[in-house]
């Protein structure tokens, strides 16, 4: 009856281990752009949602209004024992690897860089081949332009932005050769008056389709679009509810999957620090808005799943900076 009795016990035990295993705590710090930037930190959460409504996980983020408040929000989480930390975008990089240092036993996660060797072992990373889905979408751009010229904003000149600039051009530079691409950054992840002018200006210029990859810069160039009843293709999410009839495709970014497959590997006992995940197009972790179906023709489509299948056999490699893009236009 004893043994019977220790038995019932360490079965409760286990059980109670497992029951709170479910209920994880998940704090994510968003960069500047906030949490209902439209596109990135929007989708991040989104996927921290599912975690709550899929694995019971307990969640909150803190939003970081500049890069001075970083660090003090991770340790925020930190401070309150969460589980896992997110930072959201490489321009955290800094503050979650020091914060990562100090805090050893402390388990964090970023999104958009990866330390290589440097990578604190209590750091999971998630990077993600942003030049892929932009090669799309330039594509379906060079093939649907009427004044073969096609705008591109970016936020701040970064090399993970170059990745959706030098993919974009490539795309439209193979579906039409004689496409010229209009490009400039804002300098800025958050000023939307100034995505606007700068998207005004490429309208004026003669480009009839831009492409953003400037987080809350591109509300101000979906706006544009929208006045000027103009194409524009969105990023990160699927960003045709903005703008129906102005959003052609989206260069889509599966941010909300790598904060749910990551969370889930820790639920799981499989959380994986010191290295990174890499998420494209072979994964689904990139790929086109699936509103792109409303205003891009079958044809056009049947193209792009051609492209889809040479880009995952390793025939065609998308560049993602200037070097490599020189190259692929030999």
């Amino acid at each position: 009856m004893k043994k019977l009795l220790m038995l019932l016990v360490a079965a409760a035990f286990c059980i109670t281990g497992h029951a709170s295993a479910k209920n994880l705590k998940v704090g994510m710090v968003t960069d500047v752009g906030g949490v209902n930037d439209q596109s990135f930190n929007q989708s991040a959460w989104e996927g921290l949602k599912r975690a709550k409504t899929e694995l019971g996980t307990k969640i909150a983020y803190k939003e970081s209004k500049q890069d001075a408040d970083y660090a003090p929000n991770l340790e925020t989480f930190t401070d309150a024992e969460y589980d896992l930390i997110w930072g959201i975008g490489f321009l955290m990089s800094d503050a979650v690897k020091l914060t990562a240092q100090v805090n050893p036993d402390q388990k964090y996660a970023i999104i958009d860089f990866f330390y290589g060797p440097e990578t604190p072992k209590n750091v999971a990373c998630a990077v993600f081949q942003e030049e892929q889905p932009s090669f799309l979408v330039g594509y379906i751009a060079g093939k649907m332009t009427k004044s073969n010229k096609v705008g591109f904003v970016g936020g701040i000149k970064f090399p993970l932005i170059e990745k959706f600039e030098y993919g974009y051009m490539a795309g439209a530079k193979l579906a039409n050769p004689e496409v010229e691409v209009i490009r400039q950054y804002a300098e800025s992840f958050t000023d939307a008056a100034k995505g606007k002018a700068i998207t005004n200006n490429m309208y004026q210029q003669g480009a009839d389709i831009v492409f953003h990859a400037a987080g809350g810069v591109g509300d101000g160039v979906i706006e544009a679009a929208k006045e000027k009843k103009k194409w524009v293709i969105g990023v990160d999410k699927d960003q045709n509810y903005l703008a129906p009839d102005n959003v052609l495709t989206s260069a889509m970014k599966r941010v909300d999957n790598a904060m749910f497959d990551i969370v889930k590997q820790l639920k799981d006992g499989k959380f994986e620090g010191g290295n990174a995940v890499v998420y494209n197009l072979s994964n689904d972790g990139v790929g086109i808005a699936p509103t792109t179906k409303k205003h891009v023709s079958q044809e056009i489509l049947a193209e792009v799943d051609g492209l889809i299948s040479k880009i995952k056999a390793g025939e065609i490699v998308v560049p993602a900076t200037k070097d490599t893009y020189d190259a692929f236009m030999k």
